[in-house]
């Protein structure tokens, strides 16, 4: 081989270790960063239950509001 084409072939393995770090540097990266998205949406979810709880309560309230003005079962 050579020389030219041992620099080019030195060139192409530098540049390619140097994507594989940056790639597991980036997915390292990205996994912390799912794993907190992920706790963020389970928080969400909970929220959303507690507050379908809380309409449901009001829902109920206000119907027997309407029970009690009308005087009468709705349908």
């Amino acid at each position: 081989m050579s020389g030219e084409i041992m620099a080019i072939v030195g060139v192409g393995v530098a540049l390619a270790g140097l994507m594989l770090t940056s790639l597991s540097r980036l997915e390292s990266r990205l996994s912390g960063r799912i794993g907190t998205l992920e706790s963020q949406i389970s928080e969400l979810r909970d929220e959303l239950g507690a507050l379908r709880e809380r309409m449901a309560h009001l829902e109920g309230l206000l119907e027997g509001l309407r029970e009690a003005i009308i005087g009468r079962v709705a349908s």
